[in-house]
């Protein structure tokens, strides 16, 4: 059987902890390649998986493909979409890390190079495999809920102090801040869930001194369907709100915590493995209304999902996990949000 043959790009956090492990896991690929200058990284790629060719570039690996199948861009934000288009137009399938590019012009370009030369390329939005939103789509999907009329999606942290990494205090031209870092995954959950957007209302705060961008986010969507998605994203968050709250004409779902794959991976445990994307005990939400409620269990997790449907799209021709089409309305959503905390004003799309 024949397998992808995948170049990461970048093997910092990204790179090392998110994508290697899962594309190792799945059974039709193999981490062929790493690109990095880092002979520290470098070394642990070669530790991790016996027999990866290190490239020290990304100039290089695009001179001798060697073979290479996926090329998965793990390196920082601001390279995504030059990154992107260079193997798109290599013939190359890409996958590339959120956010998928920093404009929307940026993001029109890669999907219009994707259509022109048909080759496969995805965004990792990996929390479209979390527990607690497999969940939610199930609830959507059976009816339970009713006609849904609002929707709460929060991913916040208390970090009063900057770890310093360029996430936080880097400039919002490199796609630094909380909009950039998680905006993405909570608008393209919305997104999936619940369909096009018709305005958005979006407010930036930088409550630390240390850092240069926003680090305390709130955005507000409002869908062609009428539903109604407010977003958080904060990493100077005290006391944690709900993960999810999703209200209902019939009955509402709300539930706490955060999927456990994300520290499975950074405890280096294998995906796939028994247990994987229910952690140590089974997280239950919250189901009912006011008056009568009871637990609802949360779905396994299931991250592995993501590059067992790009092995296919590469090999199969199957459709890619997420697709560009997505990743082109969310990375809209985005610049529309930025502009309305600029403006201080809503944007109709």
């Amino acid at each position: 059987m024949r397998s992808v043959e995948v170049a990461v790009i970048g093997f910092g956090l990204a790179g090392s902890v998110f994508h290697a492990p899962l594309i190792a896991a799945q059974p039709r690929m193999r981490v062929a390649a790493v690109v990095t200058g880092s002979a520290e990284r470098a070394e642990s790629a070669r530790r991790a998986y016996p027999g990866v060719r290190i490239v020290p570039d990304t100039d290089a690996l695009f001179a001798d493909p060697g073979g290479i199948d996926l090329v998965v861009i793990a390196s920082p934000n601001r390279t995504h979409a030059p990154l992107a288009l260079r193997a798109v137009r290599a013939g190359i399938a890409t996958v590339v890390d959120k956010p998928f590019a920093l404009s929307a012009k940026e993001a029109r370009t890669m999907a219009a190079a994707a259509r022109e030369t048909g080759v496969p390329l995805s965004v990792f939005q990996n929390r479209r495999w979390d527990n607690d939103f497999l969940t939610v789509r199930d609830l959507l999907d059976s009816g339970r809920l009713g006609s849904v009329r609002r929707f709460e999606s929060r991913f916040e942290r208390w970090r009063p102090v900057s770890k310093g990494s360029w996430r936080e205090i880097g400039a919002a031209e490199e796609g630094a801040g909380v909009l950039f870092d998680l905006g993405p995954h909570l608008v393209d959950q919305a997104y999936a869930l619940f369909g096009p957007v018709d305005s958005v209302y979006c407010e930036l705060d930088r409550r630390r001194a240390e850092v240069r961008t926003d680090d305390d986010a709130f955005v507000a969507l409002t869908h062609t369907n009428g539903v109604r998605s407010h977003l958080w994203a904060s990493a100077v968050t005290p006391l944690l709100g709900p993960r999810f709250r999703v209200l209902g004409s019939e009955a509402g779902f709300v539930c706490h915590g955060l999927d456990p794959q994300e520290n499975a991976l950074r405890a280096g445990r294998a995906p796939g493995e028994p247990g994987w994307g229910t952690g140590e005990s089974v997280r239950h939400g919250t189901l009912g209304t006011e008056n009568q409620t009871s637990p609802h269990p949360l779905r396994a997790g299931d991250y592995p999902a993501f590059y067992t449907a790009m092995a296919a799209a590469v090999l199969d021709d199957a459709p890619v996990p997420v697709t560009p089409e997505d990743a082109v309305a969310t990375t809209d959503i985005l610049a529309a949000a930025r502009r309305s905390a600029a403006d201080r004003q809503t944007i109709r799309l």
